[in-house]
């Protein structure tokens, strides 16, 4: 009874070990490679070939580029407040409308301001006038305390009108300063350029100096600000390019609308790394003529920092990934597939650099490769069915 259970036990593991060796490439390998069989399986000369898409590799220059998601900022935006007690009597401005620095935005009521301004003129007046007659009297009692006629202490007080006079003069021209500039403020100009944003405030409102309710919100977007995050061991090369003459480029894509696409260059780098993400923020700036970036969007940016002269490259597809690492299939000149490690270096667009493993002009599989075990016989699905027929017959 025991010898049956173990002659069970080993006819299944036998089984098992068979049917493995069958079915997954993975094993077919291991024993190629620990066993030394170079000949391929039995299966491969019993099973019709395999469908498959071929690619070749090929020599090409590929940028290194460095990717992140940014946040569109505005250079600059501004809060319109008024900077005077007074009434809005005019909003010369649309919304939406671009201005330019010192265009006119509003006018508050100027009457009550003007007024202020003579007043404080005709006081400077005044006081002038008042300080002439005190000159007067200063030379009169002069002479006089000179003569014994009149007492020193007479002198004295001329003396010290003058003086105050002259101080009243001083305070009354600042008033009138002020007043011109009260008058200013009434109406209200763009301190930047920028594009309007919704009016607040309709004419006929009272404002007051400095109040919490803004009439709106002026934004400046060109030029515009990127930021974004990029991984930390990039650091160093970031700040050596930024020190270079040459700017380094950042290329800003909209997300929703790939076409659209800004070129600009980098101008900061932060000075703190976020340790919850190991990346550190960086910002460009994009000149931004045509007003696709705007303040608060979500955009891809990506840092063109070095090319690669002449590297090999292969198509993503074709490019798996097992315990091992990276691997492809390669099409071999007697039609059969032969399963080769490789290591791969940046992905640009649909193609990934091969640092190791592949040469120029090889043919990979992109599609089919389930299918595929080492030694397995294929039939590319692009050549003629006379070609595949003769192809897995040789």
């Amino acid at each position: 009874m025991r010898r049956s259970i173990a002659l069970l036990i080993l006819l299944a593991l036998a089984g098992s070990v068979w049917y493995a060796h069958q079915t997954d490439p993975r094993v077919q390998q291991w024993l190629a490679e620990h066993v030394g069989s170079k000949a391929p399986p039995a299966k491969a000369k019993s099973l019709p070939p395999a469908p498959v898409r071929l690619a070749q590799t090929r020599r090409r220059d590929v940028p290194i580029v460095l990717e992140g998601i940014g946040n569109v900022q505005a250079r600059s935006t501004v809060a319109i407040k008024a900077r005077v007690d007074g009434q809005l009597m005019e909003a010369v401005v649309s919304e939406g409308q671009m201005v330019k620095q010192g265009d006119l935005l509003f006018r508050l009521d100027a009457r009550p301001f003007e007024a202020q301004l003579r007043q404080a003129e005709a006081n400077v007046a005044r006081d002038r006038a008042n300080l002439e007659k005190a000159l007067g009297d200063e030379k009169r009692f002069e002479s006089l305390a000179q003569k014994g006629i009149s007492p020193r202490t007479k002198l004295e007080e001329a003396e010290t009108s003058v003086a105050a006079l002259r101080a009243a003069i001083q305070a009354s021209e600042a008033a009138v300063e002020i007043a011109r500039l009260n008058l200013e403020y009434a109406t209200i100009k763009a301190p930047i350029e920028g594009r309007v944003g919704s009016i607040l405030l309709a004419p006929g409102n009272m404002v007051k100096a400095n109040d919490t309710q803004a009439f709106m919100m002026l934004t400046a977007i060109k030029p515009i600000n990127v930021a974004f995050a990029l991984p930390e061991q990039h650091i160093g090369e970031l700040r050596a390019r930024l020190k270079a003459a040459e700017p380094l480029v950042v290329e800003a894509r909209v997300q929703g609308d790939e076409a659209a696409r800004e070129d600009g260059h980098l101008f900061f780098i932060n000075n703190t790394v976020d340790v919850t993400t190991g990346t550190i923020t960086v910002m460009a700036r994009f000149a931004n003529a045509e007003e696709r970036l705007v303040p608060g969007q979500f955009v891809k940016a990506r840092v063109r920092m070095t090319t690669l002269p002449e590297a090999v490259v292969a198509p993503s597809q074709g490019i798996q990934i097992n315990q091992r690492g990276h691997y492809v299939w390669v099409a071999k000149p007697d039609s059969t597939a032969e399963l080769r490690p490789v290591d791969i270096g940046p992905e640009v667009g649909d193609e990934t650099v091969i640092s190791r493993g592949l040469d120029v002009g090889e043919s990979i599989v992109v599609d089919g490769q389930l299918r595929l075990f080492p030694g397995s016989r294929i039939a590319p699905l692009d050549a003629s069915p006379k070609n595949a027929k003769a192809k897995g017959q040789s």
